[in-house]
């Protein structure tokens, strides 16, 4: 049977097919993420133009506020509202924060890379975190299983505000390793992350171990060993590959997790990142700047999952369906019971 290689038509037509797939859906993530926001910030009590004139207590006159709400089209129809607001949006216009009287645009520029630091770090110290436990539960027998079993599910329902207030009593206050609130150094990143990394390693070790478990029952872990495969071995060069996929696709939702955990994470550490700027826009509802965190946020979850997708594809093209696979089932004849060649 000759395979589908890469380069050939059938393979570049059908990853052509997957990417338009993927464009069209996150797409259609990003106008329902769109939505909810508007309608959200509509159901909220309050007049949106009190909040763009500082709110309550800035005791605005009733000519100031109708200034405002026809400045900013709040008088329009919410129809026409809705319209004007996704057309911005498609022309990348994110409008000024009420809050901070800045650009959105310049408010994540400023933030984002702080929350998109922690989210990728706690998930790389997860990854870490679950291999090592799926080693360990996996290789020291039957007592080792059960305290890892344990030890996951309890991380993974850890909140992030408990778990971050005992790592600050425990090793900035009483041992003093590393500072209780982020300095910028590499040192104020440790508790940080590690909040964040915990509950989802919790998640992640108990798939990669249930993988690993299942693994070490294949045919070719058998003929591993009987190849004289070292435990480690078996562990790094097969188990493990076979293992990670269902991690890998639980991945994406593991970095949302991250990024929706990162506003406690971040209002615990003082961390300037987008969850503490969500926090103060939700309170002084301040549409725009929600609507950029949400869309933002939003974009980072649908271009992970894609990356997840294709890193799983990679490792086993039989997974999900491939571009290739899909290449040479499309070139594989049919066998009959007359023999090969039908179609």
């Amino acid at each position: 049977m000759r395979r589908g290689r890469r380069g050939t038509p059938a393979a570049w037509s059908a990853w052509t097919l997957w990417g338009l797939r993927r464009l069209a859906g996150g797409i259609g993530v990003l106008w329902a993420v769109a939505t909810i926001v508007f309608v959200a910030i509509r159901l909220i009590p309050g007049d949106p133009a009190l909040a763009i004139l500082g709110g309550p207590g800035s005791q605005a006159s009733a000519e100031a506020v109708a200034q405002v709400r026809q400045e900013y089209g709040l008088d329009r129809p919410v129809l026409v509202q809705y319209a004007v607001f996704l057309g911005r949006l498609a022309t990348g216009h994110l409008g000024d924060s009420y809050a901070f009287r800045t650009p959105v645009s310049t408010l994540l520029g400023q933030q984002l890379p702080v929350t998109l630091t922690l989210a990728v770090a706690g998930l790389v110290v997860a990854w870490v975190l679950a291999i090592v436990a799926a080693w360990w539960s996996t290789q020291r027998g039957r007592f080792a299983a059960g305290l890892t079993s344990a030890l996951s599910v309890t991380a993974s329902v850890t909140p992030h505000f408990w778990l971050g207030s005992v790592l600050i009593v425990v090793f900035a206050s009483a041992l003093g390793w590393v500072p209780a609130v982020s300095d910028g150094s590499a040192r104020g990143w440790v508790l940080p992350v590690v909040t964040v990394a915990v509950p989802v390693a919790g998640y992640l070790a108990e798939t990669v171990r249930d993988g690993v478990v299942d693994a070490q029952r294949s045919a070719f872990a058998l003929a591993a060993r009987s190849r004289g495969e070292t435990r480690a071995g078996l562990f790094g060069r097969h188990l493990l590959r076979h293992a990670a996929l269902p991690g890998i696709a639980l991945s994406a939702w593991a970095f949302g997790s991250l990024v929706s955990g990162a506003v406690v994470v971040e209002s615990v550490f003082a961390l300037p990142g987008i969850g503490r700027a969500l926090v103060t826009a939700v309170t002084q509802r301040d549409m725009p700047l929600v609507a950029g965190i949400a869309l933002v946020s939003a974009a980072a979850y649908v271009v992970v999952l894609a990356v997840a997708d294709l890193v799983e594809r990679v490792v086993d093209p039989r997974a999900g369906g491939t571009a290739e696979a899909g290449a040479t089932r499309r070139r594989a004849p049919r066998v009959t019971r007359h023999g090969a060649g039908a179609r």
